[in-house]
């Protein structure tokens, strides 16, 4: 069988995001598939265009989900190059730091992919590009922590639905949920002390924590989906390694469609802090690993313009887009995929 401690096989690891357009111009077509095909009203198509005019003119998501993908690249390779502990003459020999950088393209058995749901390039375009690189054996990782079947559900189906239309058989393992990830959830706890910090020392203990993530419709209660119980299970695996503090849970960025969402939403909790007095708050938002139009519209803009007519200094985490420890949790789930399936025991 081949493994990927040999020179025959490259396992594929496939990164899927939301997508979002790539100009104004994408906006409307963007809109479109979103909706799965019903067009959007003009007035939303104005609202939303207006929205990525003020982040830059551009979804960043695409882009930094690409930069993600290529620190995971070497991430993995890199430890696949690291000698094994047994391997005494690998640690010895004085040029065995050359002679593995020689060999880094013969043996990087680990290659990076990018896939959109909504966006170029689609999964199934690069599900497409996969098979013809000679890819057979994938890892599907969401960049959405916490599993919903509306949201890590739909990904999984456009990769099976791509796979079907495949002349090319490929073996896919899906890491479906990583809300409790160590060092995501250290990772989290980084940026949040980091942001902690910029308040006044002599206020920064009582600063409430707004942690925020995407509502969904209120619908996948009654449906048993995990989606909220995984979103405080990551909180709490964040509070527990902070000193002592102030936290709530608050919904963003919930759809317009008129079925009941998920909630409180992260307004109307501002309102509710700026009422009990309070006059600092920090937002964290934990349901998203990069930044997007959900985090520099929804929070930079929107929040912010209604934190200061409530009198509020608001200030909010930064994004973890590359940060190290996010990419060595990426790297960890996939070595743990590879491992279970068999496909990398010699390194596991």
């Amino acid at each position: 069988m081949n493994t990927v401690g040999s020179s025959s096989e490259v396992v594929g690891v496939l990164l899927m995001a939301y997508g979002g357009p790539d100009s104004l111009a994408d906006v409307e077509p963007y809109l479109l598939d979103v909706r799965g095909g019903r067009p959007a009203s003009p007035e939303l198509v104005v609202a939303v265009r207006e929205r990525y005019r003020l982040i830059g003119g551009r979804s960043p998501l695409l882009d930094l989900t690409r930069q993600q993908a290529a620190a995971l690249e070497s991430a993995l390779n890199a430890e696949m190059l690291r000698p094994a502990p047994h391997d005494r003459f690998a640690y010895r020999h004085p040029f065995a730091a050359l002679r593995a950088g020689s060999e880094q393209s013969e043996r990087s058995h680990f290659r990076v992919y990018v896939g959109m749901r909504h966006w170029h390039p689609y999964i199934h375009e690069t599900l497409a590009q996969m098979a013809a690189d000679g890819i057979r054996r994938l890892v599907a990782i969401p960049m959405a922590p916490h599993y919903s079947r509306l949201s890590v559900g739909a990904y999984i189906q456009k990769v099976e639905e791509a796979r079907a239309a495949l002349s090319t058989p490929l073996s896919v393992t899906y890491v479906e949920s990583w809300h409790d990830e160590p060092l995501y959830l250290a990772a989290l706890v980084e940026k949040v002390r980091v942001a902690l910090a910029r308040f006044p020392q002599d206020v920064r203990g009582q600063v409430p924590i707004i942690f925020s993530a995407h509502s969904l419709p209120q619908r996948i209660l009654a449906e048993g989906d995990p989606y909220p119980q995984e979103l405080l299970e990551t909180v709490w695996g964040v509070v527990r390694q902070l000193e002592p503090v102030s936290w709530r849970f608050a919904y963003q960025s919930a759809g317009g469609t008129p079925e009941p969402w998920l909630g409180p939403d992260v307004s109307a909790v501002l309102g509710d802090l700026a009422t009990t007095g309070h006059r600092h708050v920090l937002i964290a938002p934990i349901g998203f690993v990069c930044d997007h139009v959900e985090v520099l519209y929804d929070v930079d803009i929107q929040y912010r313009q209604q934190a200061q007519a409530l009198g509020l200094h608001l200030e909010r985490t930064e994004s973890l887009n590359t940060s190290p420890l996010l990419i060595q949790a990426l790297a960890r789930l996939v070595r743990e995929r590879c491992a279970t399936t068999g496909a990398m025991h010699e390194y596991a």
